[in-house]
């Protein structure tokens, strides 16, 4: 059964007989509307790229990203440093590519974490409804009072730094975004007329959530998760860039930044060439997200 976008962002079914969906066998046909669209393709790349420095960054780094005095402190680039140096002699270029482990690594694990404890909550919530509903709504209403920087700064300052806990600061402030989207389409899918059948088959409520439920509102959470990667990735480089994310010498893209800020008018490239880097991660991801978007909506496909 084809679904469409309603107004309020959740899946409405139609009479109309679906094209091919992934699981059905219409993986070729959308890569060829994915790949129609240059911003997603560029998105992808992107994040392609940021996978390949993470997985061969002892390959590609030119130098060790802790080592001090592999060049005069803040040399501007030449040949033998290709991004120049930062005041500890430290190549700047070896360091942002380490810098894409951990803006990986915290934005994919983040949002994953997040997912899964949004999406459960959601799919708990819209259909059982009830007290349940009542209150994962309220709960997710308090998440959402607080910005997510700012429930990030006050989860960092009791937890302490490292990366773990910046996964975690970052997880809980994307909760609440999951578990809305999820809830808003679960309560158009219970009422199917194939969710209805299996509840009067038996099935138990479990079982349909897991069979039923969740496969019709996967598009809405796979664009949601693809979106917040870029937000993870941001929210993590402005508490590195506070002092608050991975602790010195881990070369960290908001560390880097927040370090060349001394230095701004001798030695530039301190702080440019990982704002540049940071820049492209977020716009990449963001496209990506704007393109798995236009690809799964059926509206607008046509």
């Amino acid at each position: 059964m084809a679904r469409q976008l309603d107004v309020e962002g959740g899946f409405a079914p139609q009479a109309t007989t679906a094209e091919p969906t992934l699981a059905t066998g219409g993986l070729r046909r959308w890569w060829r509307r994915f790949a129609r669209n240059r911003g997603a393709v560029f998105g992808l790349g992107v994040l392609l790229l940021i996978v390949v420095m993470s997985v061969f960054a002892p390959v590609l780094a030119p130098h060790d990203p802790l080592a001090q005095g592999v060049g005069p402190p803040l040399q501007r680039p030449s040949l033998d440093h290709w991004a120049g140096t930062d005041s500890f002699g430290r190549d700047l270029l070896s360091r942002i590519i380490y810098g894409a482990r951990i803006a990986l690594v915290v934005g994919v694990v983040s949002v994953a974490l997040a997912m899964a404890i949004g999406v459960s909550l959601g799919l708990a919530a819209g259909y059982y409804g009830g007290w349940l509903d009542i209150v994962v709504m309220r709960a997710m209403d308090a998440l959402f009072a607080f910005p997510i920087i700012i429930l990030a700064i006050a989860m960092m300052a009791i937890m302490g730094f490292g990366v773990v806990n910046v996964i975690i600061a970052v997880a809980v402030g994307f909760i609440a975004p999951f578990a809305r989207v999820t809830r808003a389409d679960v309560l158009a899918v219970k009422e199917e007329p194939y969710v209805e059948a299996a509840r009067l088959a038996g099935v138990s409520g479990p079982a349909i959530i897991v069979r039923h439920v969740l496969p019709n509102v996967l598009a809405p959470i796979i664009v949601q998760a693809a979106l917040r990667v870029s937000g993870a990735i941001i929210t993590e480089a402005g508490l590195s860039f506070l002092g608050l994310g991975p602790p010195p010498p881990t070369p960290v893209w908001g560390s880097m930044i927040a370090e060349g800020r001394n230095f701004i008018v001798m030695a530039p490239h301190v702080s440019t060439f990982p704002g540049i880097a940071l820049m492209l991660a977020i716009i990449g991801l963001n496209l990506l997200g704007d393109g798995l978007r236009d690809t799964l909506d059926p509206r607008l496909r046509r």
